[in-house]
This record gives C-alpha cells, structure tokens and sequence, in this order.
C-alpha cells in the first residue's frame, strides 16, 4: 500500500485506551474462538439486526399512518425531513462522542433514547395527534439518536470479530433482509390501523438492543487524547480522513453518483414502472434488489480478494443495467433479473469497502472517519432525489434515466482507474 498511516500519538508511546465493562481483556490464546459467531458478535449482531428492523419501519408506518388518518402528503413529507436532518447534521458529532465516550456507551444511550421516543410515538398514534409539534419533536430525537448510534455501529465491528470481512457480510445480509421485512411488516400492521403497535414492535427491538450492547465485552478500547476539545476531535478526524487519498477518493467519486445516479433513481422509476406494470410489479422488482443483496453479503463471507476495493468496484458494474432496461423497455421479469445482479454488486462493494474502513484506520479515530464517510455519501443522496422531478420535467425520464447510466458506468471506471484506490491491499484476518 502507498500510503502510511498518520502519526496518532508521540513516538513510541502506546494509544490512549478506555477500558470496557470488564477491563483489559483475557491472556492468553483466543484462537479457538469463532471467527465470525464469537459470543460477543452474536449479541452484537442481534442489536444490530433488531435496530435495523425498527429503522426500517419508521418512515413507511409514520408516512402511512399519517395518510391513512386524514393528514396530507406535505405533513408526511415534513415528518420524513425531521427524521432524516438531524441525522445528516448531527452524525459527525456522533462519531466524536463517540471516540471520546466509547461507541458501546452511545450506541446505548441511542437505543434508549429511542426506546423512549417510541414508547411516546404509540402513545401519539394509539390515542390521536392533538398537535403535529409533537410528533415532529419525536422524530427529531430518533433521528438524532440514529446519528449518536451509526458511527459506532462500524466501529465495534472489528472488536467483536476476528474476520471482520465476513462479520461486514453477515451484517449486509441482515440490512437487506430487515429492509425488505420491517417495512412490509409496517404496513401490513398500519393497514389494519394498527401503527401504533408498530411502535410498539420498535421499542421492544430498541430495548432488546439496548441489553446486548449492554452486556458485550470489548475489554480495553482505542480513545483519543484526554483533553481535547470537540472542535479539536472534529479537526483530527478530518485530518485522519483527508489523509488517505483512497478513503476521500471513494466519497468524491460517491458524491457525483449519488446526486446524478442513485438519488433520482427510485422516483424515476416508480414514475416509469408503476403507470406501465402496477405497484406491485415496481415492489417486486424492489423486493429482487432485497434479494440479491442478501445474495451479495453471503457471498462477500467467503470472498475475500487481495484487492477488495477493486474486487468491488468491479462488482457495481451490474448497477447501470436496471435504469439502461428500463429505458429499453424491458418486461418486469427481465428487470427482476437485472435488480439481483444490480443487489449482488451493491452488496459485495458494501462490504468490501467497509471492511477497508474498519480494517485500515485506527480504532481511535474511527468513529470520526466514519462519520464523515456517511456525511459525505449519504448526506448526497437526499439531493439527488429532490433534483429527480424538476430534471424529469426539463430533460424527461429517459434522459435522466441514460444520465445514470453513464453516471454508474462512469463510477465504476473511475474507482478502477484512481490508482490508491485500485491497489488498496487487503488486512490480513486476525489470528
């Protein structure tokens, strides 16, 4: 690999570390232990998948819910903003207290909080909104505690894992199959007016998180400097990120494909499909990504090449081929096909490039590293569909629809062709 870590403390002395809810951990050898299902990644896993599953829900049974009960779209749509603001602008907090309290002790208090602000949610939605503030605060205390909650959720993989790789595919495994079931399962309970008992559902898997995490044993865990102010950890982590030329590369390249490819893609398609096939051939097609996803994960478990960026880059080659069959008119079952290779790439690129991150940037900073990844990815997709009907209207579908294709082409060319990224090695497993 070209690039060496930068320097995190002075010459030859060792890291500041917290110790976890046990201390340092255990002499001796560990090797007999799983790689993968160990007892902590087991608990781990479970908070993680039953997070998952109530994230997964929370928009599809608020969004129905309100409509169902007389408010209008824009009400819906202001309570999607709540959600999802306070998670853009707060996650590069999260992941400093994050370094500076231990992920473990915010990924706690999020679920917490979150426990309560859904246990309040069903009360709201059982009994009746009396004020629209109320739901709209709630909101913003769930995504606020999601943004305490994420940057650590990458951080403590490598802690309860010795292969982290196939860690990273068991939990993408567990992301799509949550993000095909919790919003079913939403609203097939909200179309028996029952949203309020999905709340309910969401407070017990926040509670059920909250108690794994709680008895996880991490032993002693990497931490900055005592001393430094926020404004001073918000500065490191943005030193250790533009430091490594493939990591900031990555989220460059990620930016312009989320605003001109990913982000317009689910609107514009729906707005194609859903005329021409019916809803429920646009959720089929939907349901297919989920599926080959999961097909992805599992099979980033056992693949592990020396390159994994590459590896992966080469894998989102198959993105391009949904939006380029719709323009082409395909039939919805040959789009079904192109959705599982498309989830396939998806889910092998997720995990390889997670496991670079968790693997290559030291634990002491990278819950901040981390937090800007996610702001600088994610925080464009939410951009890229606003622009989707206005573009549509300017240009038409099928314009924007070629644009992101050339744009998902163009993407994958691109991570091939930055050499840091290309020629990034992989982190040998843990022994």
């Amino acid at each position: 690999m070209e690039e060496r870590l930068a320097e995190h403390t002075a010459a030859d002395a060792p890291p500041p570390t917290k110790d976890g809810p046990d201390g340092p951990p255990p002499s001796g050898d560990r090797s007999g232990e799983p790689a993968i299902w160990s007892r902590n990644f087991r608990y781990y896993f479970t908070a993680r998948s039953a997070g998952l599953l109530s994230w997964a829900m929370l928009p599809v049974a608020v969004s129905a819910g309100l409509l169902s009960g007389g408010y209008g779209l824009d009400t819906a749509g202001y309570s999607m903003a709540f959600l999802v603001a306070p998670f853009a602008g707060l996650v590069l907090f999260g992941g400093v207290l994050a370094d500076r309290f231990t992920a473990r002790r915010m990924m706690i208090i999020a679920d917490l909080a979150n426990l309560t602000a859904h246990v309040l949610l069903a009360v709201l939605f059982i009994h009746g909104i009396d004020h629209l503030w109320q739901l709209y605060g709630l909101l913003v205390v769930a995504g606020t505690a999601n943004a305490l909650f994420q940057p650590g959720a990458s951080s403590t993989v490598p802690l309860v894992s010795r292969d982290v790789q196939g860690a990273n595919g068991v939990l993408r495994t567990s992301e799509a199959i949550t993000g095909l079931g919790g919003p079913a399962l939403a609203g097939v309970l909200v179309g028996f007016g029952s949203t309020g008992w999905v709340m309910v559902i969401s407070a017990i898997a926040y509670g059920t998180s909250a108690i794994c995490l709680f008895v996880l044993r991490l032993g002693v865990v990497p931490a900055p400097p005592a001393g430094q102010s926020l404004w001073r950890n918000l500065a490191v982590g943005w030193q250790e990120f533009s430091s490594r030329s493939w990591l900031w590369g990555v989220i460059l390249i990620w930016m312009f494909y989320a605003v001109l490819s990913w982000g317009p893609q689910l609107s514009v398609a729906a707005g194609v499909l859903v005329p021409e096939h019916g809803a429920s051939a646009f959720g089929l097609v939907n349901a297919a990504l989920g599926a080959g996803t999961v097909a992805g994960g599992l099979l980033a478990i056992r693949y592990k090449p020396q390159r994994p960026l590459a590896a992966g880059a080469v894998a989102m080659m198959a993105y391009p081929l949904y939006p380029l069959g719709i323009v082409l008119g395909w039939p919805v079952w040959l789009l079904c096909v192109a959705q599982v290779l498309v989830g396939v790439g998806i889910g092998v690129w997720g995990v390889m490039w997670a496991t670079s991150v968790q693997t290559q940037v030291p634990g002491e900073v990278l819950n901040r590293v981390h937090a800007y990844e996610v702001a600088g990815s994610v925080g464009m997709y939410p951009i890229g569909s606003a622009l989707a009907g206005p573009a549509v209207g300017a240009f038409g579908t099928d314009t924007v629809l070629v644009v992101g294709v050339v744009v998902g082409f163009l993407t994958t060319a691109a991570l091939l062709a930055a050499r840091p990224i290309r020629t990034l090695q992989r982190v040998p497993d843990r022994a």
